[in-house]
């Protein structure tokens, strides 16, 4: 009936779960990379009720059940913690799957794809770049909570539904085989990239050296903390409900805040051209730390403490390097609109090393002000 090329027979795909009323229609929702996500409005006696339908990228997420394993997991835990606590409005700040008539969390469709279903979060959005400093507040705040809500989820321990997502090694080594294969004869065009990434290898063993040694500990991470990955309460601004769950495994802590630091200090958008507007913002980094210590410190040990501000530019660097693979090996990861569009994102990212660089010994300082 549809592949994933295709443009997909939505009330059909609604149909395969348990999903109540009359469908009324169905357009795509969001700015997602990766899946496809589309917004169904479904007529329910008389009032409008929407639910986000979701077509897992199985090419990217080679095991979907896997990934729904690890989300259903997930998201049972935070609610269950949520209710024990007495939080107010649970439904809005941990996703709620829908299932299938058979009871089931994902379903595929006749042509092969994975399907998802989830309640929508009414009264609240994402946001692609920072507004303000207590949003940031607010956003590091919601990452940190779910870390926290996390770190006692029973065992067994979470599928890895990338494997090694965040191993920096392995992903320079990538980085490295792709500029010598060449391709699709572009390395020409990104020689300054290439040679900014090879200048600064020593970054990429600093965390998974002190992992080896036993002072990083593997705990349950999202790995993918970019800001449009938290709803943001239109009324209180209040970071209420971590979504895009389809990386969370085992991963390091720090991983998660130098990946929000990423898209949490810019203030421009992700692909910019411009790159004199692209700055870390100081201020806003501040907001990050204190938001994330504010809710996730407690579990933190003195060595995570002490990385934070280096896992900003590590985890910039890294994201740099993933957009650069996949510009040299022909935009197979990441959605592009334009020519050049992930050598356009890769630049930002290493202009935003850049300026960490700049600012790196007083961004620690103030880590170490805000822990006491």
């Amino acid at each position: 009936m549809n592949d994933e090329t295709s443009k997909p027979d939505l009330r059909y795909i609604s149909g395969l779960f348990q999903l109540y009323g009359d469908f009324l229609a169905a357009t795509p929702y969001g700015t997602g990379h990766i899946n496809d996500t589309y917004a169904a409005v479904y007529d329910q006696s008389g009032s409008s009720v929407r639910y986000i339908l979701q077509r897992i990228n199985h090419h990217v997420f080679k095991d979907p059940p896997a990934v729904m394993e690890n989300i259903n997991r997930v998201t049972a835990h935070v609610r269950r913690k949520l209710v024990e606590t007495g939080a107010t409005e649970v439904s809005r700040r941990v996703l709620a799957l829908v299932p299938t008539p058979d009871g089931q969390t994902w379903t595929k469709d006749v042509a092969g794809n994975y399907w998802r279903c989830y309640l929508f979060i009414e009264k609240a959005r994402t946001y692609d770049q920072i507004e303000s400093a207590p949003q940031a507040f607010q956003a590091a705040r919601a990452f940190g909570a779910f870390q926290r809500l996390l770190a006692d989820l029973p065992a067994p321990r979470l599928r890895d539904t990338i494997p090694e997502f965040h191993h920096t090694r392995k992903r320079f080594d990538t980085l490295r085989a792709a500029i010598q294969a060449d391709v699709c004869n572009r390395a020409a065009g990104v020689k300054r990239e290439i040679q900014f990434c090879l200048e600064r290898e020593a970054l990429v063993d600093v965390l998974l050296g002190l992992q080896t040694r036993g002072l990083l500990h593997e705990r349950v991470t999202h790995n993918d903390t970019k800001l449009n990955n938290v709803m943001i309460d239109d009324a209180t601004g209040e970071g209420i409900c971590i979504i895009d769950l389809d990386t969370v495994m085992p991963g390091l802590a720090l991983y998660d805040f130098g990946d929000l630091c990423r898209s949490g200090t810019r203030p421009t958008v992700e692909d910019e051209r411009d790159l004199s507007k692209v700055e870390m913002r100081q201020d806003l980094f501040e907001a990050l730390v204190h938001g994330f210590l504010a809710s996730a410190g407690e579990v933190l040990n003195a060595t995570e403490r002490d990385h934070l501000a280096f896992s900003a530019k590590l985890i910039t660097f890294e994201i740099g390097i993933r957009f650069l693979t996949d510009h040299l090996q022909g935009d197979r990861y990441f959605k592009t609109h334009r020519e050049s569009h992930n050598a356009d994102r890769a630049r930002v990212q290493f202009k935003m090393v850049e300026s960490i660089e700049r600012n790196e010994r007083a961004m620690h300082r103030l880590v170490q002000d805000a822990c006491g």
